[in-house]
């Protein structure tokens, strides 16, 4: 489901088929949100606690603010809300794609992250550069940059005269920063970013605290 971003299911059921590929138990197909896929995952159907999450490969990057929209990296921060250490995985294009570079690069960050104590419990959003593998410039540890979709809304009425609209957008353009998730991926390296779901903003919490009666 794309751009649902961190939402559950709380007024139908989640319903849960098993999948299988050549008579093979593959795994389980939900029908709800990825949040929804990992809490159930997590909580009925692993059996016990798994060692990582892998949300992914996206087909389309989730860079700067846009990660606030997104099912995938949702998915892994839910994981880690839970105590499980999360790789949320997303390619840079939005059309037909050879995935195998992407995968293979998942494949490294997993083996990674999972033999480093240090990493465990984390959530990390990982983007890869749609290019030959030639043209991959490394891995680039990033901070998540502030880019967004610039939204356009197209305006139409139906034979009705009902009136209706369409959202589209862009990526904003400028000058691209290499300490970015966008700036570094635009350049041509996978980037990695480890996230949380702590929301605060500590530069004005405690401008805040001055500021406010507590008797308001």
């Amino acid at each position: 489901q794309s751009a649902v971003g961190h939402a559950i299911t709380l007024f139908r059921p989640l319903m849960v088929r098993s999948a299988t590929k050549g008579g093979s138990f593959l795994g389980y197909a939900v029908y709800g949100t990825p949040a929804d896929c990992v809490k159930i995952g997590i909580k009925e159907l692993a059996g016990e606690l798994p060692d990582m999450v892998v949300s992914g490969i996206n087909r389309g990057a989730n860079c700067g603010n846009n990660v606030i929209y997104s099912g995938t990296v949702s998915a892994a921060t839910e994981a880690a809300m839970m105590g499980v250490t999360s790789l949320a995985v997303s390619l840079d294009t939005h059309k037909e794609a050879d995935f195998s570079f992407a995968a293979k690069t998942a494949r490294k960050l997993i083996r990674f992250i999972a033999a480093n104590a240090s990493l465990a419990g984390g959530a990390f959003n990982v983007n890869v550069p749609c290019l030959p593998d030639h043209r991959i410039r490394g891995i680039a540890v990033v901070r998540q940059g502030k880019g967004r979709t610039i939204e356009t809304f197209e305006k139409r009425v139906d034979p009705r005269d009902n009136i209706y609209y369409w959202m589209s957008g862009e990526k904003a353009s400028g000058a691209q920063d290499l300490t970015t998730d966008s700036g570094a991926l635009a350049a041509g390296y996978v980037t990695i970013t480890p996230i949380h779901y702590d929301l605060t903003r500590y530069d004005l919490l405690e401008s805040l605290k001055t500021l406010m009666d507590p008797q308001l």
